[in-house]
């Protein structure tokens, strides 16, 4: 679950030098992508907080009990789906190749220390998320790991770094349509040959099918036997948490969600390098780009939903990892909303919204460390052991409320303080000093 989904730090975007944190120093847009993007992935980090693991690819899971509640709850799974599942993910990871580059470019010998002391702090941020916090989903970490990839090619030419992304994209690509064909193979083995007649070999390879296939489409009793464990107390979840880790962190990380992070945050880069992303090109050129993303993007969503439903909702249809054509999609869509934002603030528009979203994305991390916070409360046995008692449908007030108190707080809080707290101890670490945290235009200050 990679709902990613995505860490880029306010101080990324400081036009000079590591040492400027006035407000003055930012770059709007940045902020104002971030924001959106953090607010965004909560609709998708929201499912694996509420419902069974298993509910992030699986649509028929959290349905509801009678037939209408099921036709409007996969009506909402196919609206999130076409529109932000992957996409948000991708924006929020560009902002953390965009902020690499930022936080590089032009800065004194010393960068490694504090680059590697940042990043050596990211990983220990994202345990604390998913062994404390509890959330399965956390990407900080994949992305403390992939800062160290990415600091190599800090001063690539952003040709280079386009061609790469291209590259990494199309390995993706393969790598997802390997995944499905493999599994489909799988799939006909148990099948076709009966349990009676197969080799040491070809049982070995059916349990590894079964296995896929049991993960991803639980039975009613194991889906209960998760929410249980879940929703008893901490100590219960801490333990179903802590038995999901090896196969997060052993699997998904290294050979999935890494990689589903780099291509973007390489693009990233070299968005930052061609000067896309500060909003100062012409208003028709991120025009252009929204409406060349979104009409690609969307074509290739629907055509994947189309085939989602008549499917009869397989799995290796459903899943976003065994569809060849999911990174075209959702690099379109990422680049759809990358335009349309920019264009909001190339124009000047709706300056009022802007700058909330500038807030909450300068608190990017508090925030996104405050989702799984509340989820805690929420859903696990923490607090009041919600986890698997709301229909998809419903998990959405949730995330309603969430972004109002952000939308609110974010602002109120910077008018107090340089950073979001979290952002504060961040960069205290990094510097190896204790950093300065009232604004000095606090009301109180």
């Amino acid at each position: 679950m990679v709902n990613l989904v995505m860490i880029a730090d306010p101080t990324h975007t400081e036009r000079s030098t590591l040492e400027q944190a006035e407000p003055n120093a930012r770059i709007e847009s940045l902020d104002v992508l971030r924001g959106f993007a953090l607010l965004g992935i909560l609709l998708l980090n929201i499912i694996g907080f509420g419902l069974p693991a298993a509910a992030y690819f699986n649509p028929e899971i959290g349905l509801g009990s009678s037939v209408a509640s099921e036709r409007f709850n996969l009506a909402v799974w196919a609206g999130v789906d076409l529109l932000f599942e992957g996409a948000l993910r991708g924006l929020f990871s560009l902002l953390f190749g965009a902020g690499v580059v930022l936080f590089t470019t032009g800065a004194a010998a010393s960068v490694w220390p504090r680059f590697r002391r940042r990043n050596l702090w990211l990983l220990v941020f994202g345990l604390f998320d998913a062994a404390v916090l509890l959330w399965t989903g956390d990407i900080l970490l994949c992305y403390g790991l992939a800062a160290f990839l990415l600091y190599p090619l800090r001063q690539v030419s952003p040709q280079r770094l386009l061609a790469l992304a291209a590259a990494l994209f199309v390995l993706l690509t393969l790598q997802n349509a390997a995944f499905a064909v493999g599994l489909d193979s799988l799939r006909s083995l148990a099948d076709s040959v009966p349990s009676s007649e197969r080799s040491a070999e070809e049982q070995e390879l059916v349990a590894g099918w079964l296995d896929f296939q049991s993960e991803h489409a639980p039975s009613a009793s194991a889906q209960e036997a998760e929410r249980a464990a879940r929703a008893e107390s901490y100590g219960s979840a801490w333990r179903w948490t802590v038995a999901q880790l090896p196969d997060l962190y052993g699997f998904q990380l290294p050979v999935i969600m890494l990689w589903d992070a780099l291509a973007m945050m390489v693009l990233g880069m070299a968005l930052q390098r061609f000067g896309v992303l500060d909003g100062r090109l012409a208003p028709a050129w991120y025009a252009s780009l929204a409406v060349a993303g979104f009409a690609t993007g969307l074509v290739i969503n629907l055509w994947e939903l189309e085939r989602v439903f008549t499917s009869g909702f397989d799995v290796l249809v459903t899943h976003s990892f065994m569809r060849w054509s999911y990174h075209a999609g959702r690099l379109a869509m990422t680049l759809g909303y990358l335009g349309l934002i920019l264009l909001f603030c190339s124009r000047g528009w709706w300056a009022g919204v802007r700058s909330r979203l500038a807030a909450v994305g300068r608190m990017a991390l508090s925030n996104y460390l405050a989702h799984s916070l509340i989820a805690l409360v929420i859903f696990s046995g923490a607090g009041f052991g919600l986890v698997g008692r709301f229909e998809r449908w419903e998990l959405y007030l949730v995330v309603l409320v969430i972004w109002i108190l952000q939308l609110l707080i974010s602002p109120w809080w910077l008018r107090r303080f340089r950073f979001g707290p979290v952002e504060w101890l961040w960069r205290s670490l990094t510097y190896g000093q204790r950093q300065p945290f009232r604004s000095a235009h606090s009301p109180n200050g």
